[in-house]
């Protein structure tokens, strides 16, 4: 009979979490099923763990993501005692900020076009999240040392950013996953080499590393829009550290604006409040109104989610009123990321009404932005926010009014290859089911049309 050595460094671990073995099973399903995966783990499953077996398959990654969490700090298996195999000392790449953001990159960006599962079905880090947080100074420069013989010009960002513009205009009409692999190609065989460059001005160097910012998020919002959250934040904190590198002011602010807004989509607020007050400072005094406004109201959200709602409707207010102050202000190509700024801060001021419970006023915002962007260009999001406005007027009781905006939202995604279109349409088809029985002809046709869509996509 073999005798099994205990894990003493999980043992410590599960100790300090001050979790249950049965609260950390419930904890490493839950991991589990952020990334897809059904699993059955239970408080017997944990005392063997800690015994001496070792959690099969895909297992120790969730039970690490748990433990990280519930500690605040990133751990990998070789921290909790078990084995490491290839993809387990690979599960860190992307979740730290180094000297060099390209050598985070360029492993996953071989990742992805290897189509290895483990970076697409990663967890989401709340450690991670905190990361800019302890990094607001500026990211050691690289060396001066050039390493290819080109001389990079202020033609060759006009390029790129031409470039990533065209890759954005392609995700926002048809959907993150049309022209992932090409951006992730571009990005590693093109802009990366411009990026370790000799530069004819330090102007130059600085535009160019924020346009690779600027690719680095367009592929975080992709697997956002995919459903890979976890892919999604490591793109956000190399995206952070590049346009940190930089130097331009508001940029790196810019990041850590969208990873708050990816923690309140996933539910996760640890850290938003921060990550929103301090890319709003980073900005402050160094971005145009419109810009600013951007930061405002999404800080407005963060506020109301930590129940400070009248300082949340004071600064959404400052945002609208930032709008209205300097129309003609040029906005910076970092800030353009979902189009014209007006139409993010109607969406964004109607999640802070959303939040309060007004729903009358969030469906008035909802329905500002959706007018606010072209829809030939912006399809996706046009659709989400007619989405999240026929959400509303169904929380108000006015189901007609819901079914008609459900139909235009629909309208907007013909063509879409996007995961959070399906899972509206889906949600929609949910939202509908408590009315079918009431033989309402407008619910009937609406559920029927959800139904074809989901069958053709």
């Amino acid at each position: 009979m073999t005798t099994r050595t205990p894990n003493d460094q999980l043992k410590a671990l599960v100790a300090e979490s001050g979790l249950t073995y049965e609260a950390l099973a419930k904890a490493v399903c839950a991991v589990a099923a952020e990334c897809g995966t059904r699993l059955r783990t239970n408080k017997s499953a944990i005392e063997h763990w800690i015994g001496g077996s070792a959690p099969r398959g895909d297992t120790p990654r969730f039970l690490t993501v748990a433990l990280s969490r519930r500690l605040g700090r990133l751990l990998t298996s070789a921290d909790l005692g078990l084995p490491s195999t290839a993809e387990a000392e690979s599960d860190t790449i992307g979740l730290s900020l180094g000297n060099d953001p390209l050598d985070a990159l360029l492993p996953m960006w071989r990742y992805e076009l290897d189509r290895r599962r483990f970076l697409t079905a990663s967890a989401y880090s709340v450690a991670a999240a905190a990361l800019p947080l302890h990094h607001v100074q500026d990211i050691a420069a690289r060396t001066a040392a050039a390493r290819t013989s080109h001389t990079v010009g202020m033609a060759e960002v006009a390029a790129v950013r031409d470039m990533i513009n065209a890759f954005s205009e392609m995700d926002e009409r048809h959907g993150g996953q049309h022209g992932r692999s090409a951006l992730v190609t571009y990005l590693r065989d093109d802009v990366a080499p411009l990026c370790r460059a000799r530069f004819r001005t330090d102007e130059v160097r600085q535009h160019m590393l924020s346009a690779a910012s600027r690719g680095v998020h367009l592929l975080g919002w992709k697997s956002y829009d995919a459903g890979q959250q976890g892919l999604a934040q490591r793109y956000y904190l190399q995206s952070y550290a590049l346009a940190t590198e930089s130097g331009l002011r508001g940029h790196d602010g810019f990041v850590m604006r969208t990873m708050a807004m990816q923690g309140l989509k996933l539910h996760r607020p640890e850290h938003c409040l921060g990550l929103a007050e301090t890319g709003l400072d980073r900005a402050k005094g160094h971005v145009d109104a419109q810009t600013e406004a951007l930061f405002r109201v999404v800080h407005a959200h963060t506020l109301a989610k930590s129940g400070k709602h009248r300082a949340a409707l004071a600064a959404a207010d400052h945002a609208r009123t930032l709008l209205t102050g300097a129309p003609g202000d040029e906005v910076p190509f970092w800030a353009l990321a979902w189009g014209p700024p007006a139409a993010s801060v109607y969406s964004r001021t109607a999640k802070v009404h959303e939040t309060i419970g007004d729903h009358h006023a969030a469906a008035e915002q909802y329905a500002l932005a959706a007018t606010a962007r072209p829809s030939s260009t912006y399809a996706r999001i046009v659709a989400l926010d007619l989405v999240a406005g026929a959400e509303m007027h169904l929380k108000r009781g006015s189901i007609e009014q819901a079914c008609a905006t459900w139909h235009r939202a629909i309208n907007h995604m013909s063509g879409v290859r996007s995961v959070r279109t399906r899972k509206a349409v889906s949600r929609m088809r949910g939202d509908l089911a408590r009315f079918r029985a009431r033989g309402l002809r407008c619910v009937a046709e609406l559920d029927e049309r959800g139904r074809e869509f989901l069958a053709g996509t």
